[in-house]
């Protein structure tokens, strides 16, 4: 068992470079065009876009700006879906497949450009992503996709046969695997610290520590009430996804909240990371209770996640399971300390999938099932360019997810969802 008495459990890594700015002492005006409940990547995003068109934004958060999982997540872009093509295809068809999917690497393309064009400091390298089979059967539907995405939609996308691995990552756990080329990894607390610092600059106002009680529709547009005092506006923005409260118990019925945890190493041995992957991608699996990992930008330490297994309380053994999984893909780290362990709130719903849509003149940007770092900023714009009259058609216009049977804002269920999934994933080795 891991000795985990020197973790820092009270600050995920990415704070020490770039800590959340309370912005609790800002004036609650009394009207705006647009409230926003939200600042994370998708209400910053919708701000910036409609800020920039001449509306006046108010941004609104229950914590600091950023506080939630914009600045817990393993800041992979990933722009993941849940499901694959194939599962895709067989859903919505072939044609919406496509275009979810070249939806994603617009989404991707567009945070890239977005660095580059406002000379985002977020540490961002474009170095590929390996996703590693745990089957032979994982390995072929990976080459298959792979295959797909290459030919068919310009993705840079091949499979990695089992014996040309250990080019990418030195374990036998896998049986192979795939690369995509599109998918890089950036500190997203300073990617989050850059968008706020933009937002403000363009004159949006951003309010910290700030909790939205009710929102209510008026002649004139919505009332927005808080703890601080109540606010007018012509249009409202849930952008809340994995830290919805009961503000919105509709929504709150319908987005389960999911802890994802990463752990941190001590800083290792000069060559070790090298040998461990030599290629400096980022990692994911193909099991149902998934792994992510990387190096930390500064390529001292190693970056592990996974789902946390629990919804109360902040006990030490999801810390400890971490651990585990990351010693039994990479042996060569027993007896190395961690420095860091975490968790945030993904969000998840019935059908996996990320999300734009309006209820009773609300838009929501919502759903990212723990893609949000290209997925929630994508979303964002998309629902700032539907209230400007801008928007074009996008593949994630789904309508609202539906709601679960007996589930209120409490995954009291997760602990048994996540005991089938190992099942499975038992089953799915053999």
């Amino acid at each position: 068992m891991t000795d985990t008495r020197q973790v820092r459990r009270d600050q995920p890594y990415w704070w020490v470079a770039a800590p959340p700015v309370s912005l609790d002492g800002q004036t609650l005006p009394l009207t705006a065009d647009v409230v926003i409940v939200g600042a994370g990547y998708a209400g910053l995003a919708a701000a910036l876009e409609l800020a920039r068109a001449g509306r006046d934004v108010v941004v609104i958060d229950k914590q600091a700006p950023g506080e939630g999982a914009s600045t817990r997540n393993g800041g992979i872009t990933s722009g993941n879906l849940r499901p694959s093509h194939a599962n895709l295809a067989r859903r919505f068809g072939k044609d919406r497949a496509d275009a979810i999917i070249l939806e994603a690497k617009a989404a991707r393309d567009d945070l890239y450009r977005f660095i580059a064009e406002k000379e985002i400091d977020c540490d961002f390298k474009l170095v590929g992503r390996f996703a590693g089979a745990m089957s032979a059967r994982q390995y072929e539907a990976l080459a298959r996709e792979s295959d797909y995405l290459s030919k068919n939609l310009g993705i840079e996308a091949h499979a990695v046969a089992p014996a040309d691995m250990h080019r990418h990552i030195a374990t036998d756990i896998y049986c192979g695997g795939s690369v995509r080329m599109d998918i890089g990894g950036l500190h997203p607390g300073k990617l989050h610290a850059q968008m706020l610092r933009l937002a403000l600059a363009t004159g949006v106002r951003v309010i910290g520590h700030t909790a939205v009680t009710e929102v209510q529709k008026s002649t004139q547009g919505f009332a927005v009430g808080t703890d601080r005092g109540a606010v007018r506006a012509r249009d409202v923005i849930i952008a809340t996804n994995g830290y919805t409260d009961p503000l919105d118990r509709w929504l709150q019925r319908r987005i389960v909240p999911v802890r994802s945890r990463i752990i941190v190493t001590e800083a290792l041995a000069p060559g070790l990371l090298d040998r461990l992957l030599p290629t400096r991608m980022m990692i994911s699996d193909k099991r149902k209770l998934s792994y992510y990992f990387r190096p930390t930008p500064d390529g001292t330490r190693l970056l592990f996640g996974g789902r946390d297994g629990t919804f109360a309380g902040d006990p030490s053994w999801p810390t400890d399971h971490l651990h585990r999984e990351m010693t039994r893909i990479f042996p060569d780290l027993q007896g190395i300390g961690l420095a860091h362990s975490w968790y945030g709130y993904v969000a998840m719903n019935r059908d996996m999938m990320p999300r734009v849509f309006q209820r009773e003149g609300i838009h929501y940007a919502t759903g990212c099932c723990g893609s949000g770092v290209v997925w929630l900023r994508w979303a964002g714009r998309k629902v700032a360019e539907k209230i400007l009259g801008t928007s074009t058609t996008s593949a994630l216009d789904f309508g609202p997810p539906k709601s679960i049977p007996l589930f209120r804002g409490k995954a009291w269920f997760m602990p048994a969802v996540f005991a089938v999934m190992k099942i499975q994933d038992r089953m799915a080795r053999r």
